[in-house]
């Protein structure tokens, strides 16, 4: 229980001086944008995600196997854009190598702009969704989230990567106390799963409820959040002098 508390401490309030300073709790905060975002995309934009590119993999082959409600134009459209998103994110990362928060800060603050692009289509238009408009959509936030999965690739945090939880879930099985091992990393696997089931319930809650564009709104917050959090934090000596 003690390495539990620990591990949670450490994921949603590290200590000065730790390994990876604050970027825990924002890379927590960036995976419940993924739920948000995904929630949004799966439930308006038809099947397909903007994120978990796992998922649009499978659809594309559900959609050429004939399979009803997927669409294999806006799957491939989704992964493609994403691999652009992840190829800019990663040209921005070798420049940054060095200094991680502000890596993180401007990224997030690109996905912001990105996203406030979306609110303001989402917001604008009317039901049904134009088929333009809904692969612009689809584009415009594929290309975001590619830029977050690189980046947290890059920044190498253990167990948040913000997006893919596949890994993070065997991890929890394989490593716990009942295969014989520590169970060390099982509080902050926990968080990130709790984080992007969080996002995903309330985008979903959000799109069925009361307004489509919510979900996109509140993403567009925490990413402003974490865009100025992180930049302030690579800018004040104090913290990235330690």
């Amino acid at each position: 229980m003690t390495t539990f508390l620990t591990g949670a401490r450490e994921t949603v309030a590290p200590r000065r001086g730790g390994r990876d300073g604050l970027l825990p709790p924002l890379l927590v905060a960036l995976t419940a944008v993924t739920g948000l975002v995904d929630a949004f995309s799966y439930l308006v934009l038809g099947h397909v995600f903007v994120a978990n590119q796992t998922g649009n993999v499978v659809f594309f082959a559900f959609a050429l196997a004939g399979v009803g409600g997927f669409s294999a134009t806006a799957s491939v459209a989704a992964i493609g854009c994403f691999a652009v998103g992840a190829l800019v994110a990663g040209r921005l990362g070798r420049s940054l190598a060095t200094r991680r928060e502000l890596l993180l800060g401007v990224t997030a603050g690109i996905q912001a702009i990105l996203v406030a692009e979306a609110v303001t289509m989402a917001a604008l238009t009317a039901s049904p969704m134009p088929a333009g408009l809904r692969y612009a959509l689809i584009v415009v936030l594929s290309v975001t989230m590619g830029a977050q999965n690189a980046t947290a690739r890059k920044l190498a945090v253990p167990d948040l990567t913000t997006t893919v939880l596949t890994l993070t879930i065997t991890g929890m099985a394989a490593d716990s106390p009942l295969s014989g091992a520590t169970g060390t990393h099982l509080a902050r696997r926990l968080i990130s799963v709790a984080a992007m089931f969080l996002g995903a319930l309330v985008g979903a809650l959000l799109v069925l409820h009361v307004h489509m564009v919510y979900p996109l709104v509140i993403a567009l917050v925490i990413l402003a959040a974490v865009a100025i959090i992180a930049v302030a934090w690579a800018r004040n000596p104090r913290t990235t002098a330690t």
